[in-house]
């Protein structure tokens, strides 16, 4: 159960330094896009129906961008800084589609941190299997926060 378990805190602001990388690899898979699909009740026929996607530019049924600002976002809550952390700001482009069963290599680095606002300034670059540039996007990042004067029971529920 999720909430019954306690969780690290990912890295705080003064373990943070620029220039520091993730690389990560997702593949999307069906399941993935009907989940997102029934999760959001987005009917959109350029990202199921191959007949309809066909007659367009893109011949064939795309990811939703969301689903991989998504991928983008779990990274940073999962391993960049880490579990606590909060996105403040992002601004993600998608200069080609993704495709159905697509594999999608996302680079993140740290370019900059700043201890006045308690922020980190992270790059994200993703890449297709043919290596062509499908995400890029720069995103502001509210690492974790320590927590002063905890008792074991603070975080119970985390």
């Amino acid at each position: 159960m999720l909430l019954g378990k306690k969780r690290k805190l990912g890295r705080e602001i003064k373990e943070m330094t620029a220039g520091e990388k993730l690389v990560l690899t997702e593949k999307i898979e069906d399941k993935d896009i009907l989940l997102y699909l029934g999760l959001t009740d987005d009917a959109n026929p350029l990202f199921i129906q191959h007949d309809y996607a066909s007659q367009t530019p893109f011949k064939k049924p795309i990811v939703p961008s969301v689903m991989l600002t998504g991928m983008i976002t779990s990274a940073i809550s999962k391993y960049l800084p880490g579990p606590g952390s909060h996105i403040v700001s992002q601004d993600i482009d998608f200069p080609k589609p993704v495709y159905h069963y697509a594999t999608v290599q996302l680079l993140l680095e740290v370019v900059q941190v700043n201890h006045d606002d308690h922020t980190v300034t992270i790059t994200v670059v993703g890449t297709n299997e043919k290596d062509e540039v499908v995400i890029t996007g720069k995103l502001k990042v509210c690492p974790p926060y320590r927590l002063g004067g905890m008792n074991g029971n603070v975080l119970d529920n985390f």
